[in-house]
């Protein structure tokens, strides 16, 4: 364990660097550049409360600030997976010419993406304020499912990155993947309106959408729900045990197929 810590210890700065570099590239043509990180969820937002607010009669006043909670944790999660899924072949020219812990690639994917998620969040605590609601105590729970969160998306980013160096479709199934993935999450729609459809049980097996629950639960100012918190830390902690051991097993093999 120590070597393993000496190495993340001795390539510190690069990782730094290739995070600068990550947030940097994310929006080099775009005019507003990292302001948009807290524009697009706010618009995204105003367009979800009138589809599914407005259009569906839907009068809770705080239902924008629900809708955000879960598009903020979806949305990281969405573009940390991609971005460390392709984040070997991207850097292939490096990886080629210069010995870096290829681990760095994805973990710095993951880290930038958190970096412009946590900027993200300042626009749910205004929105919170203009709608009224306020701060609990229950808002010291929020680090939980944020930690969790960043732990399942470095697990499932290094599980797609080894795949996604062998089997370039993954990065299209994994579109796929993620849209059903989204409406398995309930970022616009209360788990209880689908109790009625019998199919409400399958939401539960979606470890994002415990993550999304706990937090939410943080905002509202409610206790988590246990089950929930030991699901989501049990599938975040396995899934990043089996991708840190494929990566581990098959990185040396990666230099004969970028």
């Amino acid at each position: 364990m120590k070597k393993y810590i000496d190495n993340f210890r001795q390539y510190q700065f690069l990782l730094s660097e290739l995070v600068k570099k990550g947030i940097k590239l994310k929006y080099r043509r775009s005019y507003l550049g990292i302001v948009w990180s807290m524009l697009e969820p706010l618009l995204s937002m105003i367009v979800l409360t009138i589809v599914f607010g407005t259009l569906y009669g839907n009068k809770d006043r705080t239902f924008p600030v629900y809708i955000l909670t879960g598009r903020l944790l979806y949305s990281f999660y969405s573009q940390a997976t991609k971005a460390a899924l392709k984040s070997i072949r991207a850097n292939s020219g490096m990886i080629k010419k210069v010995y870096v812990p290829k681990y760095l690639y994805p973990l710095s994917a993951v880290a930038y993406n958190y970096v412009i998620f946590l900027i993200s969040l300042l626009v749910l605590a205004i929105v919170s304020v203009i709608l009224g609601v306020k701060p609990t105590i229950y808002l010291l729970q929020a680090p939980v499912p944020l930690l969790i969160i960043l732990l399942f998306s470095y697990g499932s980013g290094m599980l797609l990155a080894t795949i996604g160096v062998f089997f370039r479709d993954i990065e299209y199934l994994w579109s796929v993947a993620l849209m059903m993935i989204m409406y398995t999450c309930a970022i616009f729609y209360y788990p209880s309106k689908l109790l009625k459809s019998g199919w409400a049980w399958i939401l539960k097996f979606n470890p994002l959408y415990c993550i999304i629950q706990i937090f939410r639960s943080a905002i509202f100012g409610k206790p988590m729900y246990p089950p929930y918190v030991l699901y989501a830390v049990g599938f975040s902690v396995m899934i990043t045990i089996v991708g840190v051991i494929c990566f581990r097993k098959k990185q040396d093999q990666f230099i004969l197929y970028i």
